[in-house]
């Protein structure tokens, strides 16, 4: 029976003189207690039809066609068509909203308690007490511990997973009959995510529920969904039984979707991109057993890395954190981030840091270049002890050592051009001699890692978010390092872009001679990049070695359940 049914949306932004269509004859139906999936590229119109159907979407958004129909009790009510007030009948109550990033829809000033309690309070749910009673009851039904705590708590006195889970106990705290969750494990450990998929499937079986699922990780579509769709610049490619749209997609833009996903049982040279499945004459390329490495090859690898000397060694490094309390700031509570770490890096070799989210794998990462000072411990980089710089000596080491941050947005001055932000380094490092020299090579780079000329005035809310990692990248390369830490570096990016972004870090590896510690949460992508993969657990590293001892015969039990956490390949 039909629940929601989307018919020929179409919805338009104005832009001063212009007006952009996003959405483009959308149709699709959420049957009752069913999941319908929609993927695809970020872009692609996913979260704005989300958005459309409680009308949430700005003020300059225009709904040029199209209905949203609302089935309940044999009838039938036109969201589009409702006011204002009518609408709110339906916020909440019938329909509600997980949004993507929770410390984004939590306010920071508000406890959790009281924001899970405003949707209740709206909808007339009852007395103070009872809407109490009813918040630390949808607290514990989505798995979270010592509820009252969790009330009283701020957003920033919690986790991820814990805020993540806030959030569904707010959506589910009025009965509603849908649920849209709008990419709600993004950037979660795989660990972490499959406890939020879990969550999910436990509550729409309990509270006969229905759900719209947004993602642009096809693994968690194929695994949590019954239907699925698939968009591409705000239309409908493809729609159909889930099974079937991943066993045999029917249209070229799905068949290079799910090839961009780096596989976890074997090695590839290259990833797929959208671009591979488009050739002049407009087939599709099936050969990717070629891309597939040889173990042969791999075996050749690692014997020719085993024969480089090691220039990055970590022996027993420990950075510790200590609350403190009280008007003396007396010191409550040492807590271990990093405890005792051991590993090397050798030239041209790239390691691979993965481990669930507070493992301590970026605070390892930013001890190595004295962005958080080590508590004890060696770092020794071509045999200079790091530990013991004072820090007028870093500069030169500044230049040799970069680090790529997970976040693009945050990275950037969003006041200074693309060119200023990758000239200013070279200028602190005394690379080229004056201006124009520094323009040309900071032009080369834009191209090298796959932009143009004309993006150097640019200003960062100009580009898209893989645009942004891409000028990321440049700007650690502008002054010629030797080695890069790579902090999730793709871990928001829709899998088209993250397969673009990984291959480009591949090739820039062998043309300047990097080494790389990559971190990351995705094993699936750890694979593809890395010669040997480290495994980090509350600030420790359990497990180390190449890459097919970790993947196909882990040692830890803690590997192993990491491994189960990733979406099953076919």
């Amino acid at each position: 029976m039909k629940l929601l049914e989307v018919q020929n949306l179409c919805v338009e932004y104005k832009q001063q003189k212009s007006v952009t269509r996003v959405v483009d004859g959308l149709n699709f139906v959420v049957e009752k207690n069913s999941i319908l999936g929609i993927a695809g590229e970020s872009g692609s119109g996913k979260t704005v039809s989300a958005l459309s159907i409680l009308k949430l979407l700005d003020r300059n958004a225009k709904y040029a066609s199209g209905k949203i129909l609302w089935h309940e009790n044999d009838q039938q009510v036109d969201l589009l068509a409702l006011a204002e007030d009518q609408i709110r009948i339906y916020r909440g109550a019938k329909i509600s909203f997980i949004f993507q990033e929770p410390m984004s829809a939590l306010n920071p000033l508000l406890k959790c308690g009281f924001q899970a309690s405003e949707g209740l309070l709206a909808h007339h749910f009852g007395s103070g007490i009872q809407i109490r009673q009813r918040v630390l009851e949808c607290f514990h039904r989505v798995g979270l511990e010592d509820t009252e705590r969790i009330y009283n708590s701020y957003p920033f006195q919690l986790s991820g997973g814990q805020l993540q889970r806030v959030l569904i106990a707010m959506a589910i705290s009025c009965n509603p009959q849908l649920i849209i969750a709008d990419e709600p494990t993004t950037a979660l450990d795989v660990t972490l995510q499959k406890h939020i998929i879990d969550l999910l499937k436990q509550l729409k079986e309990e509270l006969k529920l229905s759900i719209l699922f947004i993602s642009h990780d096809l693994g968690l579509i194929k695994d949590f969904c019954d239907q699925t769709v698939i968009m591409h610049r705000g239309r409908i490619v493809e729609a159909g039984d889930t099974k079937e749209v991943f066993k045999t997609p029917k249209e070229m833009y799905t068949r290079g979707l799910i090839s961009c996903r780096p596989p976890l049982n074997h090695k590839v040279k290259r990833l797929n991109t959208l671009s591979d499945f488009y050739t002049a004459d407009s087939s599709f390329n099936q050969d990717t057993d070629s891309m597939r490495i040889s173990q042969s090859d791999i075996d050749k690898k690692l014997k020719a890395l085993e024969a480089q000397q090691d220039f990055l060694t970590i022996k027993n490094l420990n950075v510790h954190y200590h609350n403190t309390h009280g008007f003396f700031q007396r010191t409550r509570k040492v807590h271990k981030a990093v405890n005792n770490v051991n590993f090397s890096i050798r030239k041209g070799e790239t390691l691979g840091l993965v481990g669930e989210s507070g493992s301590g794998k970026s605070t390892t990462g930013k001890a190595i270049l004295n962005l958080i000072k080590a508590d004890s411990g060696s770092i020794k980089y071509n045999n200079t002890e790091l530990t013991e710089l004072h820090k007028e000596d870093w500069r030169p080491f500044r230049k040799d050592l970069q680090i790529i941050f997970q976040d693009p947005y945050s990275s950037l001055n969003p006041k200074q051009t693309i060119g200023n932000a990758l000239i200013e380094p070279m200028v602190v490092h005394k690379i080229q001699q004056n201006y124009n020299q520094r323009k040309t090579l900071a032009i080369q780079l834009l191209e090298t890692v796959g932009l143009s000329a004309d993006h150097f005035d640019r200003y960062p809310h100009q580009f898209s978010g893989g645009q942004r990692q891409r000028i990321c990248i440049a700007r650690a390369l502008s002054v010629q390092p030797k080695f890069i830490i790579c902090d999730e570096p793709v871990s928001a990016l829709d899998v088209s872009i993250q397969a673009q972004i990984l291959n480009l870090l591949q090739d820039l590896k062998d043309q300047y001679a990097l080494s790389y510690l990559f971190i990351s949460h995705d094993l699936s992508v750890v694979n593809f990049i890395a010669d040997r993969i480290a495994v980090m657990k509350n600030g420790e590293i359990i497990e180390i070695g190449n890459c097919e001892d970790i993947i196909l015969r882990p040692k830890s039990e803690y590997t192993k359940s990491l491994l189960a956490s990733v979406p099953k390949e076919d």
